[in-house]
């Protein structure tokens, strides 16, 4: 009888043993994403910077703000509607922007720089895949960094809605029309769609600098960038067509025209386009982009492997 006790003790030990390493085989994934936040404050640092940039701007831009407004309410319902929301449209324009520069350097310094401080060496002797840590790496600016810009967004137009409301109180229906001529949700929906397309649609960008970051030993900007440059004029000189560069430039913004129709000039993320998923997730171009991007990955995955520190 006491036999069987032990072995039922030593059976509950053991099961209550592996049940936190089953637990801990899915935190590397997550940790790995927490460190590229703590090692990287950039990632949240420099959208915050340019948001108060924007409100700034908007602040000084106020000024007269009760005149503008009423000859904008002059004009018929759809040029009202472009006219209020271009100010919050270009202040989603440039955090997207901001969002694109920071992935872009990034991602050109997430391997190269474990290389270059020798910190590679720590990070392999803790038990975390090659695989979890480029995966880790590649959801910076294919994941968190929409998210993060999505955040900063809506926080930047609320504060900017609240600034002209408050300007405009008082001086006739402009106050109203803020609101009135900005639907919310709809503004929401589309950037946090545009947001989801942009990142599917560079995926190949993000996947060639991680693997130059993986494979460069110095100058890793001009690894990534010459290439292409090198292509473009070659192409140029030899056959005096642009194909090449109108390919670079398709997939750079190529996702505007994929992702939504009616695009309006200046303000491509507007209430007044419509939204494209069906045809988005359909075209050849998107497909293609993410097969390159898993071979990128693939190979950065094998390079960090076999790769030593600089």
């Amino acid at each position: 009888m006491n036999s069987l006790s032990n072995a039922v003790s030593e059976a509950a030990a053991g099961a209550g043993a592996s049940a936190p390493a089953k637990i801990s085989e899915t935190r590397p994934m997550y940790w790995s994403v927490r460190r590229e936040l703590w090692e990287n404050r950039s990632i949240y640092i420099a959208p915050l910077a340019v948001v108060a940039v924007i409100l700034f701007g908007f602040a000084i831009s106020t000024i007269g703000m009760p005149q503008r407004r009423r000859a904008v309410l002059m004009l018929n319902p759809v040029q009202q509607r472009a006219a209020i929301e271009l100010p919050y449209q270009m202040a989603a324009g440039m955090l997207i922007l901001t969002a694109f520069i920071v992935g872009f350097f990034y991602c050109l310094d997430a391997l190269h720089g474990e290389r270059r401080d020798r910190s590679i060496l720590f990070w392999k002797s803790l038990p975390v895949s090659d695989l979890t840590t480029v995966v880790s790496k590649a959801s910076i600016p294919l994941v968190v960094l929409p998210l993060f810009t999505f955040v900063f967004i809506a926080g930047a137009q609320l504060i900017m809605r609240l600034m002209s409301t408050a300007v405009l109180l008082g001086n006739g229906p402009g106050a109203a029309a803020t609101w009135s001529r900005l639907p919310i949700l709809s503004m929401s929906v589309a950037q946090l769609y545009s947001l989801a397309a942009i990142a599917l649609w560079h995926a190949p960008i993000y996947g060639w600098l991680l693997l130059v970051s993986a494979w460069a030993r110095r100058a890793t900007f001009l690894w990534a960038v010459l290439p292409f440059l090198a292509i473009t004029i070659l192409e140029r000189i030899t056959f005096n067509t642009s194909y090449f560069a109108s390919l670079l430039r398709y997939r750079l913004v190529g996702w505007s025209a994929e992702a939504f129709d009616g695009i309006v000039p200046r303000v491509p993320i507007s209430t007044q386009t419509q939204p494209t998923p069906a045809d988005f997730l359909t075209t050849p171009g998107l497909w293609i982009g993410l097969l390159f991007a898993a071979i990128f990955l693939a190979a950065a995955v094998r390079l960090r492997r076999y790769r030593e520190p600089i």
